[in-house]
Parts: C-alpha cells; sequence; structure tokens
C-alpha cells in the first residue's frame, strides 16, 4: 500500500511540471560566411576553424555571419519555441546599430538540436563589425534560456 501512494504522489509531481516548456541555449558558434556564402570550404571542423581565422583576419573577404545554435527544450512537439539572436555592431558616434532575426523552432526528441540563423548580406554590411551578441530561447513571452558574448 506504501509503494502505491509513493508512485501515486510522484505521478502528481511529475504531471503537474510537464506541461510547463523548459530549455537551454547549449552552445552558440558566430561563423563568418565567404563572398560565396560558405562558412568552411571542407567539412573538417579544423579546415572550418582555420578557414574562420582566414575571415576574421580579412574583412573583405566576408559576406555575413551565421549563428549556428545547439538548444534543448523539454517541450511537446506542436509546441512552437523561438530562437532570438540580438547583435551588435560597431558604433556609429554615441550608439551602436542594432540588429535581431528570430527563427521558430520545435523539439523533435529528447537530444539537443542545431538551429542555424543567418544574417544577410545587407543586414550585416548595415550592422558593420559584429561587437556583442545575445541567443535567447522563448516559449512565447517567457524566456527559457540565454547564451550572450561577454560584451554584452
Amino acid at each position: 500500500m506504501r509503494w502505491f501512494l509513493v508512485v501515486c504522489c510522484s505521478m502528481l509531481v511529475l504531471g503537474s511540471t510537464a506541461n510547463a516548456a523548459d530549455g537551454r541555449v547549449l552552445k552558440v558558434l558566430p561563423q563568418f560566411l565567404d563572398l560565396q556564402g560558405r562558412e568552411a570550404i571542407t567539412p573538417s571542423l579544423y579546415d572550418r576553424d582555420a578557414y574562420q581565422a582566414i575571415l576574421r583576419k580579412n574583412p573583405k573577404l566576408r559576406s555575413g555571419i551565421r549563428f549556428a545554435i545547439q538548444w534543448k527544450a523539454n517541450a511537446p512537439a506542436t509546441e512552437v519555441l523561438k530562437l532570438r539572436v540580438e547583435m551588435r555592431g560597431t558604433p556609429e558616434k554615441d550608439l551602436p546599430k542594432e540588429s535581431s532575426i528570430e527563427m521558430e523552432v520545435h523539439q523533435h526528441h529528447w537530444f539537443s538540436h542545431w538551429a542555424y540563423i543567418k544574417l544577410g548580406e545587407d543586414k550585416y554590411k548595415a550592422l558593420g563589425e559584429v561587437t556583442a551578441w545575445r541567443v535567447t530561447l522563448w516559449d512565447g513571452d517567457k524566456l527559457l534560456s540565454e547564451q550572450k558574448s561577454f560584451l554584452w
């Protein structure tokens, strides 16, 4: 009888928290894009990092920036979550330029997911050099998680 009571109580506790979405932004990788829209020439991670170093040193070779975001959520597959990337560019006069991009995402399984949010060439050139960024995961108007750069 005692085990039955323990099982019933635990089901009530777990059932009451199952409806609330929970999520985390695990990793954010800002990656420059070259003039052809590529972040790397080959699929090798070593080559990608080496190519990113070249693009970081040569701004004339860049056409945009892409944020590779690893995220995880505990939400039903039908629930729409939102990833938002906010960026600050090089300041003109007193205030820096700001831009943001949003993307709807869905949880498909227990594991983490990767989402890729790209800032196009026109917006990238208008923003200038990205000096700070913040990535947030939203469930409607509820903030689930955020990760930000050091200068944010």
